[in-house]
């Protein structure tokens, strides 16, 4: 049996038996042919099953390097290299093919989303402007607060709505936010004073403010404020004032962190702020605030047009 009677084997199968939708199956072919394909050139052959069961790593390496250097992504060649371990798998099952090299090749790395964030001049009147989305002088004063909570100290949604009354920022106080994150880890953050005042703007209208252990945010029902509920009015805002998609609430905690590297902060501190575990999920800011400032060069510089 060929490798191309065997894809076509694989494809009814799949669709047969596995049920997988058309659209599945022709990715899966499209895949595995380009395989099939790259064995044939690499090999000077069609590859037949005894062909296949002796893949080695170094065939493998060598067709992800020739997918690298046709500029394929690293999920794109993921997505490939799941299909062709799919593809031996029922090879193994119905005819016998071993093939352990696979085994022992990963798929490349998806490189981490760059962070979007919003303008210092957005996320500005994001906090000055979410309250119109409201005509509840109380929905207006707890939005004010929340958003300008998520990007004065850069807050994940769930941490702010997670802080009781005790925990809140307060004029005239230590000016300092204890914030328990993920895996419960435990950070100290500064909070401006304009954070500080739009808490106590909301505290007028809090109807449990004599109760510490009440929740900071509420929602319509007197319990903890939803983060579907914060999500909508960013998404609301957002519509209203011709903002683009990734303004989120977490955009705000982009925001933050990029505005302060753009501002000279150092990673370290950043990283602090932010409660993250590893400096490198931090480090991510750095290609933010890299291309912001190759955008300026490209716009600024008499010869970034003619690429001399």
């Amino acid at each position: 049996m060929t490798g191309e009677e065997a894809r076509q084997a694989f494809l009814l199968w799949l669709g047969a038996e596995r049920r997988a939708s058309p659209l599945t199956v022709e990715a899966y072919g499209a895949d595995i042919a380009g395989f099939l394909g790259f064995l044939t050139l690499h090999r000077g052959a069609e590859p037949d099953l005894a062909a296949l069961a002796d893949l080695t790593t170094a065939d493998v390496r060598s067709w992800l390097a020739a997918e690298a250097g046709e500029g394929k992504q690293n999920p794109t060649r993921a997505r490939h290299l799941s299909a062709v371990k799919t593809f031996y798998r029922y090879l193994a099952r119905r005819h016998g093919v071993e093939n352990t090299a696979l085994k022992l090749i990963s798929g490349p790395r998806a490189k981490p989303p760059i962070p979007k964030a919003l303008t210092p001049i957005q996320a500005r009147d994001v906090t000055d402007g979410v309250a119109e989305e409201s005509d509840a002088p109380l929905t207006q004063a707890r939005d004010t607060a929340l958003f300008t909570l998520l990007y004065g100290c850069g807050l994940r949604i769930a941490e702010a709505l997670s802080l009781n009354l005790r925990d809140a920022p307060l004029p005239g106080g230590a000016g300092m936010l204890r914030v328990i994150g993920k895996g419960s880890k435990e950070r100290i953050v500064p909070v401006l004073p304009a954070v500080r005042n739009a808490v106590a703007a909301w505290l007028r209208y809090h109807p449990l403010r004599d109760d510490p252990d009440a929740p900071l945010f509420l929602g319509a029902r007197g319990k903890r404020l939803n983060p579907a509920i914060a999500q909508k009015t960013m998404r609301d805002y957002r519509r209203h004032n011709g903002l683009p998609e990734h303004a989120t609430p977490h955009a705000l905690r982009h925001s933050f962190a990029t505005h302060l590297l753009s501002g000279g902060a150092d990673l370290r501190s950043i990283q602090e702020l932010l409660g993250h575990a590893s400096l490198s999920t931090t480090q991510r800011y750095t290609s933010v605030d890299t291309e912001k400032l190759m955008e300026v060069w490209r716009a600024a510089h008499p010869r970034a047009a003619d690429g001399r």
